[in-house]
Parts: C-alpha cells; structure tokens; sequence
C-alpha cells in the first residue's frame, strides 16, 4: 500500500507515520530526515537545506523530488511506503504522479490529520533535541527523566531546534496555509483523502489512522 500522510507541522505526521510503517512493514520516507541527514553531513544540499529550514521556508522542488524519486524506486518501497513531508504543493503531487505512473503504480490512500494551531504551536514550542544523539523529547508529553538534559547523556544539556521556536512555527503555518493546505482539496477531489483527528493519544491516533486505511485489525 502506497499512502501519503498529510498535516500541518507538529501535529504527528513523523510519529504516526514511523509506527504505521513499522507495523505493516512498509518502507518510510520521510523527506525531513533525508534533509536534516543532508544537514549534518555539511553538504552543499545539506547547508541550503538547514538554511531553508532555520527560516521556516519549504526545500526547493528539485531538491525534494530527486530525493524521494529514489527512495520510490528503491527495493525497500516494494511492498508500500509510507510518504511523511512529500508532497507539500501541488506541483510536488503532480510530480508524484507522474513518478508513480512510470512504475506502473498509484497512490492507496492520502490522510489528512488535523488538529487546532493553538495546540500545534503549545506542541512544537515544547520539543527539545540532545545535540549529541539527536534524541528528541517533548516537556509536555514525553520529558526527559532529569529536567534539561539527555537520558543518554545526562551531562549534555537539550536545545530547542531554531524552527521549533514559536516565532518559526508560526511562520511554518503561513507557509502552510498558502501552499500545503491546498494539497487538501486537490486529493479529496480524486476521493483519496481520509480525514483523521490528530488530537488524543498517540494510540486513539493510530487506531484511527488505521480504521480510515481498511487495517484495523493491525491495530496493536
């Protein structure tokens, strides 16, 4: 099965994308790793890439679309995938399609999770990163057992990442509204969209995203 997650920022995308793929064994392909992995390394990619993303700004098409028309082809997305950050404007989609038609294949399912600005903005502005191991933790929902710092390294104190502050959210969501939002209409007309709520635990957002995907007796 070959789905798309779709969502505005903080409202679980990454989460419920990584246990869904986990637990129908499809491949995940999370366009912001690819991109924060880019970063770390110090490529020329990876520096515009963190660059675009310290600023709020969405990555320039060629950049995402080369990136994900491999992972599409790999040998790990034969069985499915699960598609966390990509598309985010139509153009993206419309490239999408086209990748997927020259495999002879097309999108399963498109799912929307959705959930109040207010509360994504509480959420985001809540995350915190070990910059050792890149762990992530959130102080409202997932602390860390010391306050401040690591689990794994608890002589290392947590940072705040630059687009997780509020200020950089908020300017997420305007990026949103006006080019990602519109990704809404464009598959509900094609009658993929499932609507999903992206509000409760992570384990009512689960169950939900697999009823509105025909696999609740996955549910686990």
């Amino acid at each position: 099965m070959r789905v798309v997650l779709l969502g505005p920022p903080g409202v679980g995308k990454g989460t419920q994308g990584r246990r869904l793929a986990e637990g129908q064994g499809w491949a995940l392909i999370s366009t912001g790793e690819m991109l924060r992995e880019a970063a770390r390394k110090q490529t020329p990619l990876g520096l515009e890439a963190q660059r675009q993303m310290d600023a709020g700004l969405l990555i320039a098409d060629d950049v995402i679309i080369g990136l994900v028309r491999e992972c599409i082809a790999g040998p790990e997305a034969r069985k499915g995938f699960v598609l966390d950050g990509f598309p985010r404007t139509v153009p993206q989609a419309d490239a999408l399609d086209r990748m997927l038609s020259e495999q002879g294949v097309q999108l399963d399912a498109v799912v929307s999770l959705g959930a109040t600005e207010e509360e994504l903005v509480r959420r985001l502005s809540a995350r915190r990163e070990c910059p050792v191991c890149k762990r992530a933790y959130n102080l409202d929902s997932a602390p860390p057992k010391r306050d401040g710092t690591c689990d794994d390294h608890p002589e290392t104190k947590l940072i705040q990442r630059v687009d997780d502050r509020p200020e950089t959210v908020r300017k997420r969501f305007v990026v949103y509204r006006e080019q990602t939002a519109p990704l809404i209409d464009y598959y509900r007309r094609s009658s993929q969209l499932r609507d999903v709520p992206g509000l409760g635990t992570r384990d009512e957002v689960y169950r939900a995203l697999l009823d509105a995907l025909g696999r609740g007796a996955g549910a686990r």
